[in-house]
């Protein structure tokens, strides 16, 4: 066996485009994107490279660059985390060339590792979002999951190209090669092995390869199962999805959802929408959609109750009793469709902002009438809409006594909301000017009641002097 100081992961890195196993729609997509911006007429100024680990998507980058004769500018997730920091690398690169090459591409790895929820993070949605609306060069970001709620601009940015998981056929092909290049004696029960494992993962299953070959100097599949041990992995939710609906064991649908870092509802929600592509029997769709509707009524009751003991039902009923509810056709569940991301979640992130003005609204409304919010939103909330959009004079004094401003008069009445809001500042300078008058006329009463007192105070003063001169005298 040939030793190397190289990471075999490294070492056998496809060098060309041409090299990539299983990724040839990738490829050419990438070419005719690529080609764009040679001609100075890109489709977008941006790719999101997307899927599993061990696909590619770093190393087709790599290639690309070398291919193309472009200089690589790469940063990691840990590169990134701030704005400051794209500012600072990516920026400056986007509008330079190299040194070397006469072109960049500007790499952000991995863009799914970062931590939205505000705190390091904060801006570097936006930071990027700047950089591709600036770049003179091309900009590929990479990730396992890109479905993520707050990645939806640097979607809509960016041309999506999909990288394909690996068959384990793929995997055995090239570990068959490495073996090969590396003058191994390798049993093809342990390569079996070893691409079962990687589920895909070419990188992970060259890793397993070559730790095998370092700790037992040949490949043989007792060894292999000695070293090596299962991986979790985290599946995105395409994937966890179609590996649910392709189960055919109760315990196998219910492992394969805790493949995921979706919350129960969310999984609900993906499997939901998709149930019907999946399955097209009416039956069998019926049959797996009564299982789901059971599952949401146990997720009510928890809801209701706190009995998170009923948790395990739900999943049950979610996962094992959609999976096995084909009956007349159970080879459609194994049909490779099309997935879809839920148009619930979708919508239900549009119309956030909306529904976080309308909850506003309610609050302010129940603080006044001494009632809770969902009770606003039910009995109150209708007619103050109704008022709004019938009586411009009745809806700009109420909109002034709550003190709401201009986008919830919009959100109460889209119709007539700017008749309201000019009436509003009508009435407020009809207000400011008389409580101006009020003011001055305060004023002149005070100025007026201190001349009095001041006048008393001399006539006293003069009661005072001419009863003590008559005393004396």
């Amino acid at each position: 066996m040939s030793v190397s100081k190289v990471p075999w992961v490294i070492k056998y890195r496809p060098k060309k485009l041409s090299e990539f196993v299983n990724q040839g729609e990738a490829v050419e997509k990438i070419k005719t994107w690529i080609k764009g911006w040679l001609a100075g007429k890109p489709e977008k100024k941006a790719a999101l490279f997307y899927g599993p680990p061990g696909s590619g998507k770093t190393s087709i980058v790599e290639a690309l660059c070398r291919e193309y004769g472009f200089q690589l500018v790469e940063m990691n997730a840990s590169d990134y985390r701030r704005e400051q920091d794209i500012e600072r690398v990516a920026k400056l690169a986007s509008v330079q060339r190299g040194l070397f090459a006469g072109r960049r591409i500007i790499l952000l790895d991995e863009i799914d590792g970062l931590a939205l929820a505000g705190g390091a993070d904060a801006g570097a949605i936006e930071a990027i979002l700047e950089l591709i609306e600036t770049t003179k060069n091309p900009v590929i970001m990479t990730a396992n999951n890109p479905w993520d709620l707050a990645f939806r601009p640097l979607r809509d940015h960016s041309v999506m190209i999909e990288f394909k998981r690996l068959s384990k056929g793929d995997v055995l092909e090239v570990l068959r090669r490495i073996c090969v290049a590396e003058k191994l004696s390798c049993d093809e029960k342990a390569l079996d092995f070893i691409a079962e494992k990687s589920e895909g993962d070419l990188r992970s299953a060259i890793n397993d390869l070559e730790a095998v070959a370092e700790g037992g100097g040949k490949i043989t599949e007792e060894i292999a199962k000695q070293l090596l041990r299962a991986r979790d992995r985290v599946l995105d939710p395409f994937e966890v999805v179609r590996k649910i609906f392709w189960s055919k064991y109760v315990w196998q649908a219910k492992l394969n959802a805790t493949q995921t870092d979706l919350d129960p509802d969310t999984l609900m929600e993906w499997i939901n929408e998709n149930l019907p592509r999946q399955i097209t029997d009416p039956e069998d769709l019926w049959r797996a959609y009564e299982a789901l509707a059971r599952a949401d009524v146990y997720r009510g009751r928890i809801v209701r109750s706190g009995s998170w003991d009923l948790l395990a039902y739900a999943i049950e009923l979610m996962t094992a009793g959609v999976a096995l509810s084909p009956k007349n056709d159970p080879k459609a569940k194994f049909r490779w469709v099309k997935y879809q991301f839920p148009d619930r979640i979708r919508l239900m992130s549009q119309t956030k902002e909306v529904r976080a003005l309308r909850d506003s609204i309610a609050g302010i409304i129940g603080e006044h009438i001494h009632a809770s919010r969902a009770k606003v939103l039910k009995d109150v909330l209708p007619y103050i809409k109704i008022i709004f959009e019938n009586n411009v004079e009745e809806a700009a004094k109420i909109a002034i006594s709550l003190n709401l401003t201009d986008p919830m008069i919009k959100y109460l009445s889209q119709n007539k909301g700017d008749e309201i809001i000019a009436r509003v500042r009508e009435l407020r300078k009809a207000i400011r000017a008389e409580a101006k008058r009020a003011g001055s006329k305060r004023e002149d009463a005070q100025k007026n009641n201190k001349k009095s007192e001041e006048v008393k105070k001399q006539q006293t003063k003069s009661g005072l002097d001419s009863f003590v001169k008559k005393t004396k005298l």
